[in-house]
């Protein structure tokens, strides 16, 4: 009877001191919630709007004009499409490699600390750094890939990878791979470490080969893993301005612009602040979507076995 009246005292060892460290935290939420909030929302009110210039910044509401001139604008459907590009091929290449190294890494052998802390360099790197090396390995004057295959007899003549639009996209999405690959590793190698030994060892007392169990026990306790790794690399990828603006900068002739890079110039190269955040706030819906659809289908599959 005394610890539960202490525990419901404010000074006590229960919920009155959980509710006191609590509020303790409150100030660092209204910051944070401030500081993150207060300019979504002014995104969102310069996307209902219509800024003018005329000597200051007057904004006037203008409801669904700005989406709809986004609906009706090619070039943001062609960001659009090249965008989903950028994402499918990224997303297909860094799952099936990452799945893959992580099951390599997984396995005991010499070295495994070693690799596992190099295997995290290319992630830690700053996106803009790595995107200004893999320019200058794919320059058509003086790259290393261009000298590489002309070593080895793979081309005959130098190709300007980053002057064609065929492979100026297939540039980032090497560049992209490389970079973000890491990360799928250290998140599937998360959830392989999760995974009883045991349940391994009756499945191959049962008699199944080492790919019936990666198959039928593997990749379905890694599920989780792998929701959290593409969730996280579909909102990354449809974002990706860095590597866009550093390689290409959406060239040539439109060709790689991404919906964030489209975003970006029409907020400061054309001052156009409304469109720029309709361009903006239609991202982040779209990938909102995308997002509740793939864990709908993972809840729905779940409830279905």
């Amino acid at each position: 009877m005394n610890d539960a009246r202490r525990a419901a005292t404010p000074g006590g060892t229960g919920l009155g001191r959980e509710w006191r460290e609590d509020l303790l935290l409150l100030p660092a939420v209204i910051v944070a919630a401030a500081v993150v909030g207060i300019p979504i929302l002014r995104v969102v009110q310069l996307s209902l709007s219509r800024v003018e210039l005329d000597g200051g910044l007057k904004i006037a509401w203008n409801g669904l004009g700005q989406f709809v001139r986004l609906w009706q604008d090619g070039r943001w459907w062609i960001a659009l499409r090249n965008t989903t590009e950028f994402t499918v091929l990224s997303i297909v290449c860094e799952m099936a490699l990452g799945v893959a190294g992580a099951l390599l890494l997984h396995r005991s052998f010499r070295g495994r600390g070693a690799a596992r802390a190099l295997v995290v360099l290319p992630w830690a790197l700053p996106t803009a750094v790595m995107s200004l090396g893999w320019a200058w390995i794919f320059n058509d004057a003086f790259g290393v890939m261009n000298d590489l295959l002309l070593r080895i007899g793979v081309l005959d003549h130098p190709v300007a990878w980053l002057g064609r639009p065929d492979t100026a996209m297939a540039a980032m999405v090497v560049a992209d791979v490389w970079k973000t690959t890491p990360f799928v590793t250290l998140v599937v190698l998360a959830g392989l470490q999760g995974i009883s030994v045991e349940v391994q060892e009756a499945a191959a007392l049962d008699g199944l080969t080492g790919g019936q169990r990666l198959r039928h026990i593997v990749l379905p306790l890694l599920r989780p893993a792998l929701l959290v790794a593409l969730v996280f690399r579909i909102i990354q990828a449809f974002g990706a301005f860095d590597v866009v603006y550093v390689m290409t900068g959406g060239g040539p002739g439109g060709s790689t612009e991404t919906v964030s890079l489209y975003a970006y110039k029409n907020y400061f190269r054309y001052l156009d602040f409304a469109y720029g955040s309709a361009v903006a706030v239609q991202s982040v819906l779209l990938v909102g979507l995308v997002t509740a659809a793939l864990m709908r289908l993972s809840s729905g599959s779940r409830g279905t076995r």
